[in-house]
């Protein structure tokens, strides 16, 4: 087994095992920090109140993800066949990522009627700068003597960026997707927390609220357990799908000899 895997698993162990001795050591009360093996049997029997948290909070994550990916590359796009078109709109595509989404989160939800519009609409905008960005470096970092090449032989524009700028930019855009894909769940996470709506169709954030309320802090920590490996989750998809698709042929995907 790979020491990339071994390593951090048994320093997880290492910190588990830590952290549940010093509780019991402690004798610290669980409403104040539960230990792990507390938090787990949690887990599970409030499964059946998380899980349906998880996935409405997922589904918003998903789907804001893919909205950040069809409008960043469609914006990426516009840009690279038009400097007007970039020195007019990326302005403000950077003020929408500078600008803290828990300051406009409570106006995009009271704008919006719909809850999970709203939360959606929040969601993409943390996730679809570092697209955008990313995918805009690649078209624009094309080997010059290669760009000359097309240009000798006659091809189009279009020939050109179907052929090899939108190949260049792949490696790009696959870094800014993993990175995306954290940021539509935290992002996913904050709209909740400001929404702060509940009922059957909450997401893992309400949960979280409303255990602090309720002071069910173990359940707290389940749902915190849940959020972490959803996003380590969509993090080693995305990885998985990035060495797919570049492995045959790019050198950030190729074995070490």
């Amino acid at each position: 087994m790979s020491a990339r895997i071994v390593a951090p698993v048994l320093m997880g162990i290492f910190m588990l095992a830590l952290w549940e001795g010093l509780v019991r050591a402690m004798e610290i009360p669980p409403y104040i920090l539960p230990g792990p093996f507390l938090v787990a049997k949690t887990l599970v029997s409030d499964w059946g109140t998380l899980w349906p948290a998880l996935v409405v909070t997922l589904t918003i994550t998903l789907q804001a993800l893919l909205a950040a990916v069809l409008v960043g590359v469609l914006l990426a796009l516009l840009f690279s066949l038009s400097r007007w078109i970039e020195l007019s709109l990326f302005p403000y595509a950077i003020i929408l990522q500078v600008t803290p989404i828990v300051a406009i989160a409570p106006l995009i939800i009271a704008w919006v009627d719909d809850v999970n519009v709203s939360l959606l609409i929040c969601a993409w905008l943390v996730a679809f700068f570092p697209i955008l960005s990313n995918t805009v470096l690649g078209l624009r970092s094309v080997d010059r003597n290669l760009l000359d090449l097309f240009g000798l032989y006659g091809a189009s524009r279009w020939r050109t960026l179907l052929d090899l700028r939108l190949p260049a930019a792949l490696p790009y855009f696959l870094g800014g997707l993993r990175i995306s894909g954290g940021l539509a769940l935290i992002g996913a996470v904050v709209a909740e927390f400001v929404a702060g709506s509940g009922g059957r169709e909450s997401g893992l954030a309400y949960r979280i609220l409303e255990s602090g309320y309720q002071l069910k802090i173990p359940r707290m920590f389940a749902a915190l357990v849940l959020i972490s490996a959803a996003g380590i989750a969509i993090y080693l998809l995305l990885s998985l799908v990035s060495h797919l698709l570049l492995r045959r042929w790019h050198e950030s995907a190729l074995k070490e000899e």
